[in-house]
Parts: structure tokens; C-alpha cells; sequence
């Protein structure tokens, strides 16, 4: 007789779980960095592939000691880098029944329940974010929900001039001009490129000091424009935190029947909270927004979200149905708001999160991250030497130490102190001029505690970076 499992399946699966649980457990005190180098990692598994199969239990334990070693700790309360979440252990939990269901979540008819599960939590980000309620879909991550996002937006603008772009493609199709920050962040670019519409021709409109794009510059920079224009704003630069003037900005678009697409990635999360949402107000306006569930939701990787006001363009321009495939049902299919038709049920985990957290849950925490940040910041700019960069209005801290032609190798030394100190870790960036640290709080277990041993750390660093340079 056949059974789910083989006795050895079974431990296999005991044995991850319980590598899992110790590592979540002994993460806050475990240092941060990763101990080994990427060549050490390569040796360690270098190794041919067998000729005969392992006991996959063994595989397990095998795969922890040679790995655990190279990890770095991006779930550590201390970890402040990149913008990533720490994967909330509800996710974590449904991550694994999702594995384990194995379910190829395309299509409503085949796969009820994921299909359900991910339309219910697009309709509930969509409530939390006030947002319109219109096309959803759940891609990797902001770099492929600003790629759709594009696409959709490719497909309405050039259904408006009589132009089937699925069907005949760019070759001889008017033109659509794109105007965007000089401050985008780099996934958009990537989305321009893989949409056929080019980075380097886009129409770069200046930004102010926080990184904001400012209005008489767009309005001077949309007004010769004729045709179809897609307008691509920001909430939440990648280093300030800051937000395009929506209120401002859209108007300007709307004149010219322009399509508003935003990169929310972190950003729009803010909308969650009544006292913060007032940061972003028109970006409700827009026609698309790319956001990353990954990011303050703090699920599991990977997870993005690509809502349009309108879920035809988003359909029209992602839809590949075969004759082999299930037939189109009343329940909305995953499958036709995103590139994937083989995709794993990646918005489940994001469902057991929002419903552990509830709506109070998710306004704490992104208040609180936005409180700590504000906090870092405040007390990093008392510290003689460093130097504060951003109004800090979302949970993004941008900074620097010393200045002139010691500002770059300074602040590469302290972030270098900082990291390898184990307890907390920013990371780097370039802006206004030079080299900075950037200061991410965006973990669901980051609180008071860590906030001040960053600070900390960061005021140590300095005062002995300080004395070499001197």
C-alpha cells in the first residue's frame, strides 16, 4: 500500500522543522553577519552529485552544517538593511502548508482554495490601503509588480490609439513617453526595460533634496507632450522615505490623459495608519501601484502586489490562456494578472499574517517602525560629525560621518565597525554627493531596544573612527 509518507520522508520534514524553530529562537543573540565568504560557501558545496540517493533526513542536517554558517541574519530585530522584512512566523507557518499542498496556483477552477485565499487578500490591502478595488496580482516582488504595473499600462495607452500591443507588439506603435523622478528607484528602470519601452529615453523630470520630484519641473516637462504619456511617481524613496507630491503631480498627469503608475514598494504601507496616511494623500489617484508584501507586511519571501483602478488593462496585458487550460470561472484566476501560468500560492502566507496582526496589528507596527526611525534619526543628528540627510517621515534614516574628502572613506569605516560588531546592521548607499549608511527599521520584532543599540553602535563606531582619522 502506498503511503503519504515514507518513515524517513517524514523525519526529514521533523528534522527542518526543528533546524527552523532553533534558528527563530536563537536569532535575536545570534550575530549578524554571515561567518563564511561566498567562496567558502562554494566549496562547501562543490561536492559532485551522488550516485546514489541519501537518507533525506541526513540531507537536512547535512544542508544546515554546511549552510547555517553562511547566512546572514536579514530576520535579526537589529537587521536594518536593504528594506526587507523579517518573516513573520505566522507566514513562515503558512509557507510551509503551502509547500506541502503543493498546489500549482493558477486557475479558481483547479485551485480553489489559493485562488480564494489570494483574492481575499488583495481585497483586504486594497481596504487597509484605501486604494480602489480593481485588478490584483501577486508576483515576486516591487521589481516584477512595477514590470506588470508597466505592461498594464503599455496596454491601456496604446489600446487608446487603436494599437493591440499583445498582438503586433512595439514594432511601428506609437510612441508612449515616459516621465518619472530623477530619483526612481532602479526597478523601475529594470520595469521600462523588460516592457520595451527603454530606460535611457524617459524623460527624467529633477527631484528636490529629499529626493521628491518637484511639481514646476514635472509641469515644464509633461506640457510639450502629445500622445500617449505614463507618468511613474514614488512613495517611499529608497533612501529618505520620501513621497512625490501626489496632490500636485496628478492633476498635471491627468491633463494630459496620462497613466499614473506608483512605486509603493515599502511605502504605501503607510496608508495603514490613519495619522502617517496623510503623508501620501492623491496617491489614491493614481491607475496602478506596485508594493511589496515582503517588505512591512514582513512575509516570507518572496511576495509583490500589483493593483490597477481597473482590472482590465491588467488582465489584457497579462492573460495567456491555452486550449488545454481550465475554463474561465466567476472567481477571478491568478494566472491572468501575472507573467507565471506554474506559480506557487505565494499570497497565502501574507493571509495568515494579516490575520494574526489584524488591521490594529499592522498600525502598530508600521507606526512604531516610523516612531523608532524618527527617534534614530533625531539622535544620530546630536552626535558632533554625523550628518542627517532626510527628513525622516517614514522609516528610512540616511546619513554620513565627517566631511569633505574624508566623508566617503569615514563613513565606509564606521558602517564596516558597525556590521561586523554583529548586533546591528545598516547598510550602505550613495546620495546627495557621497557615500551614506542607511538606516532600515522595518522588522516586526525591531523595538526600543535595538533602535538604541544602533544608535549605539553607530556613536561607538564613529568616536573610534574619529580618533584614526584625526
Amino acid at each position: 500500500m502506498t503511503t503519504g509518507l515514507r518513515h524517513e520522508e517524514e523525519e526529514a520534514l521533523r528534522r527542518a522543522l526543528s533546524h527552523a524553530l532553533a534558528y527563530r529562537r536563537s536569532l535575536p543573540e545570534r550575530p549578524i553577519p554571515a561567518t563564511i565568504d561566498a567562496a567558502e560557501a562554494t566549496r562547501r558545496f562543490s561536492d559532485p552529485l551522488p550516485d546514489h540517493g541519501r537518507d533525506p533526513a541526513e540531507v537536512i542536517d547535512d544542508l544546515v552544517a554546511r549552510g547555517e554558517e553562511g547566512l546572514l541574519q536579514m530576520a535579526s530585530p537589529g537587521f536594518h538593511g536593504y528594506v526587507i522584512g523579517a518573516g513573520h512566523p505566522a507566514g513562515i507557518a503558512a509557507d510551509l502548508l503551502v509547500s506541502a499542498w503543493g498546489q500549482n496556483a493558477a486557475y479558481a477552477a483547479t485551485t480553489p482554495t489559493t485562488a480564494a485565499v489570494e483574492n481575499a487578500v488583495a481585497a483586504q490591502v486594497v481596504d487597509l490601503l484605501g486604494l480602489p478595488a480593481g485588478g490584483a496580482g501577486f508576483v515576486t516582488g516591487a521589481t516584477m509588480a512595477n514590470t506588470v504595473g508597466v505592461m498594464a499600462a503599455r496596454h491601456a495607452l496604446l489600446a487608446r490609439e487603436g494599437w493591440d500591443v499583445e498582438a503586433r507588439g512595439l514594432f511601428g506603435a506609437p510612441e508612449i513617453h515616459v516621465v518619472l523622478s530623477a530619483e526612481a528607484h532602479s526597478a523601475v528602470h529594470a520595469a521600462l526595460r523588460y516592457a520595451g519601452l527603454g530606460s535611457a529615453r524617459a524623460i527624467r523630470v529633477p527631484a528636490d533634496e529629499q529626493g521628491r520630484i518637484r511639481p514646476e519641473a514635472f509641469a515644464e516637462a509633461i506640457a510639450p507632450l502629445s500622445g500617449p504619456v505614463l507618468v511613474v511617481l514614488q512613495a517611499g524613496h529608497v533612501n529618505s522615505g520620501a513621497f512625490d507630491p501626489f496632490e500636485e503631480i496628478l492633476p498635471l498627469a491627468r491633463g494630459k490623459n496620462a497613466w499614473v503608475h506608483v512605486d509603493g514598494a515599502f511605502g504605501l504601507w503607510l496608508r495603514a495608519v490613519p495619522d502617517l496616511a496623510l503623508r501620501l494623500t492623491g496617491v489614491e489617484q493614481a491607475d496602478s501601484w506596485a508594493l511589496d508584501l515582503h517588505k512591512w507586511l514582513n512575509a516570507p519571501y518572496d511576495a509583490g502586489l500589483v493593483l490597477t483602478r481597473e482590472a482590465a488593462p491588467l488582465v489584457g496585458a497579462m492573460s495567456a490562456h491555452g486550449a488545454y487550460l481550465p475554463e474561465h470561472g466567476a472567481v477571478p484566476d491568478p494566472a491572468d494578472a501575472v507573467p507565471e501560468l506554474s506559480r506557487r500560492a505565494r499570497g497565502v502566507p501574507s493571509w495568515a499574517i494579516l490575520q494574526t496582526l489584524g488591521r490594529e496589528g499592522v498600525r502598530e507596527m508600521v507606526a512604531r517602525h516610523c516612531r523608532l526611525a524618527a527617534w534614530i534619526g533625531g539622535q544620530l543628528s546630536q552626535i558632533p560629525g554625523i550628518t542627517v540627510l532626510n527628513e525622516v517621515v517614514a522609516n528610512q534614516v540616511a546619513f554620513h560621518v565627517g566631511e569633505g574628502d574624508r566623508r566617503d572613506a569615514a563613513t565606509a569605516a564606521v558602517l564596516a565597525r558597525v556590521q561586523a560588531g554583529g548586533r546591528v546592521y545598516p547598510t550602505h548607499g550613495q546620495w546627495r554627493g557621497g557615500a551614506i549608511i542607511r538606516v532600515s527599521v522595518i522588522g516586526h520584532r525591531t523595538d526600543e531596544d535595538r533602535a538604541r543599540a544602533a544608535v549605539e553602535a553607530i556613536r561607538e563606531a564613529w568616536a573610534h573612527v574619529r580618533e584614526e582619522i584625526a
